[in-house]
């Protein structure tokens, strides 16, 4: 008995492979543009206010490290920057975090807050306020323990 559709007839393997290659080579073809459009991004800002680096550089500077914002780190900061997953810096890795503690702290924090590379806007902490991330931040550069 033969079978006939939108791909033609036949029961071969061939047949079928044929039937969905242009649809394959399509979602292949938008990944890929996808892929090229994003490539170069990043979420570095070109130019911050100044007054919302000096508002974020004294949050930073009053932060405490407290077992709400250990245990919110611990589910949050942790996944990439316990070990570097994606570039991350990693906890206490001073040579990790030179170029970036040369920005400020306030850069620090509008780089956690906006995301920067791979991160994500807010790191994966959508529960954090700037007090936690600015703990966080300083726990991580080994600025506070």
């Amino acid at each position: 008995m033969q079978r006939s559709g939108l791909c033609g007839g036949g029961d071969s393997l061939s047949s079928r492979d044929q039937c969905y290659a242009p649809r394959m080579n399509i979602s292949l073809l938008i990944l890929l543009l996808g892929l090229l459009v994003t490539a170069g991004c990043t979420r570095e800002p070109q130019s911050v206010d100044p007054d919302r680096l000096a508002l974020y550089a004294d949050i930073y500077a009053e932060a405490e490290l407290t077992p709400d914002v250990q245990e919110k780190w611990a589910r949050s900061c942790a996944l990439c920057h316990a070990a570097g997953v994606g570039g991350a810096p990693r906890v206490g890795v001073e040579a990790d975090w030179q170029a970036r503690l040369e920005k400020g702290p306030g850069m620090l924090m509008v780089n956690t807050i906006d995301g920067i590379n791979q991160m994500p806007p807010l790191g994966y902490c959508q529960d954090c306020g700037l007090d936690d991330f600015a703990a966080m931040i300083r726990f991580m550069t080994g600025d506070i323990e």
